[in-house]
């Protein structure tokens, strides 16, 4: 028997398997045929998340939102040439979506620390880009803890057989700088963070309002970006402060639950 307001069962979908799931979105060409059209759904699936309790007294500032989606090799081969550096063969090449701290020292100090790393595990930086960025949508609370967003991208070393290595050493450096950076080499105040890096996904993420992801970050608007998936989720603060690296989704997945520390759990 068919619930009352729900379409019929038809294709993948099964009314019966309706159930509550606060904030997280998936939507996926089961063909693996990338698109710019997933993208745009996905960014549906966000917008239609709304939740009273992800906007503050600041009508701009929310809990985070963003979106996972696979590397859009057509937008980054074409922006990168524009730049003067190329790409490898889709999987030769991995992204490293960082935010850095605004401008200075700090944060020519950790570029050069995360490349000299990057070096040290036997791959090779190619180049970086600064993510375009309109913060005219950002809340005014939110404007002065903003991160620079900038991606790095690396070449698969020769220390790595194939992707799947390759895929391992990109965690490896993550997590070596996120070690070395954020507890030794930066005081509190700098804001150093990994969202991804990988040679298969990226992450698009912030304090923003989900209406204003894409308006927020320039590529999510752009045709060149394509995907056969698309991860979204909003988050909802309840007894956690929002920050730029609590937004979801995190490296490889979203959850939906009171998940907030290891010592707590």
């Amino acid at each position: 028997m068919n619930k009352p307001g729900f379409p019929r069962a038809q294709g993948l979908y099964d009314p019966r398997h309706e159930h509550d799931a606060c904030g997280i979105g998936f939507v996926a060409n089961i063909k693996n045929r990338k698109s710019h059209a997933i993208i745009r759904q996905g960014l549906k699936i966000l917008v239609n998340l709304d939740h009273r309790g992800a906007i503050g007294a600041d009508p701009l500032a929310g809990d985070g939102a963003g979106i996972l989606i696979q590397l859009p090799d057509g937008l980054l081969r074409a922006e990168t040439r524009a730049l003067g550096f190329g790409l490898p063969d889709p999987g030769d090449y991995g992204v490293g979506m960082i935010f850095l701290p605004q401008g200075g020292e700090k944060r020519a100090k950790c570029e050069k620390h995360l490349a000299r790393l990057i070096r040290k595990e036997g791959q090779k930086v190619l180049g970086w880009r600064d993510v375009p960025r309109d913060n005219s949508f950002l809340g005014e609370s939110v404007k002065p803890i903003e991160p620079t967003i900038r991606q790095v991208f690396i070449e698969r070393g020769e220390n790595c057989a194939d992707t799947d290595a390759f895929e391992r050493k990109l965690i490896v450096i993550r997590k070596r700088a996120h070690r070395a950076i954020r507890k030794r080499d930066l005081d509190d105040q700098a804001l150093f963070y990994i969202p991804s890096m990988s040679a298969r996904t990226i992450v698009y993420k912030g304090m923003v309002l989900a209406p204003n992801l894409e308006r927020y970050y320039g590529d999510l608007d752009d045709e060149r970006m394509e995907s056969a998936l698309a991860l979204a989720h909003q988050r909802f603060s309840t007894n956690t402060f929002p920050s730029w690296e609590l937004a979801q989704p995190f490296r490889f997945l979203c959850h939906n639950g009171e998940i907030n520390t290891l010592r707590g759990n």
